[in-house]
């Protein structure tokens, strides 16, 4: 399979030297918490449909359904769960954004991979970050911890990150992440660490953490102000939900008292 086959170019649209942020739903979305970033993005800048990946060789359909909609109330059409760019003018600053956001692949890692590594080499991006969120034994109230890791060691030089030393299985991101480093191409990947026990989502307060350290590591200017209204009120709804369910409050200060302990 060549690139051209699974990958559609928008004629016309040049990013400047892009910073290129993926999102993928699945493994590597605890949460929700990487895609609502991406969403809160797509909701708040101006952007333009950039690419597309069709992704008939790459997801199971029967996992990833399509969806069937109406149009004009009375006609239908299916959509596909495809993979999408979508680029953002930054204005004032000498390069833009490019968010990508889709469902991890259920096939074909090796291939896709190849497929959006050329593509983001052909933008001559200047970074690549991907976002993620996993679930751990981590205290609700307190504020959610944004790991960053590369394998890049000028990436982890410039931003003053520990090169990762994870090993274990990996979703798309690490493998993503590979493929990049082996084209050159700096890439670093954010992760949120989440309360397990937290089954609400999609969980804003991980979004919310995700991008502050993306403003923070790239010197990206965002408003966020939307998503902290979202946050602040999921913040209530979970507070109301753990004070409301005693086995729920056992579990939460017993693991305050490991934290405290240590």
């Amino acid at each position: 399979m060549t690139q051209p086959e699974v990958l559609e170019v928008v004629p016309g649209v040049s990013p400047r030297a892009p910073i290129v942020v993926l999102a993928y739903g699945g493994w590597n979305d605890g949460g929700e918490s990487a895609t609502t970033a991406i969403r809160y993005l797509l909701g708040q800048l101006s952007v333009e449909q950039l690419a597309r990946i069709d992704t008939e060789e790459f997801l199971d359909f029967t996992v990833a359904r399509p969806q069937v909609r109406l149009r004009d109330g009375t006609s239908r059409e299916i959509v596909w769960p495809n993979h999408e760019f979508f680029a953002a003018r930054l204005e004032g600053e000498g390069h833009d954004l490019v968010l990508g956001l889709g469902m991890e692949p259920h096939l074909r890692w090796k291939t896709y991979c190849g497929v959006v590594a050329d593509f983001v080499h052909s933008l001559q991006a200047r970074m690549v970050v991907l976002l993620g969120a996993y679930l751990a034994d981590v205290i609700y109230s307190q504020p959610i911890q944004v790991r960053g890791f590369t394998t890049d060691p000028d990436v982890a030089r410039k931003l003053d990150l520990t090169p990762s030393a994870y090993e274990g299985p990996s979703g798309i991101v690490g493998v993503l992440g590979d493929q990049l480093r082996e084209r050159g191409i700096p890439a670093l990947s954010l992760w949120a660490s989440l309360p397990h026990y937290i089954s609400i989502t999609p969980n804003p307060r991980g979004a919310l953490a995700l991008l502050q350290h993306l403003e923070e590591l790239t010197e990206l200017r965002l408003d966020l102000s939307g998503l902290r209204d979202t946050a602040g009120a999921f913040d209530e709804n979970v507070s109301e939900l753990i004070a409301s369910d005693p086995q729920l409050s056992a579990y939460v200060r017993e693991l305050k008292k490991r934290a405290f302990s240590q």
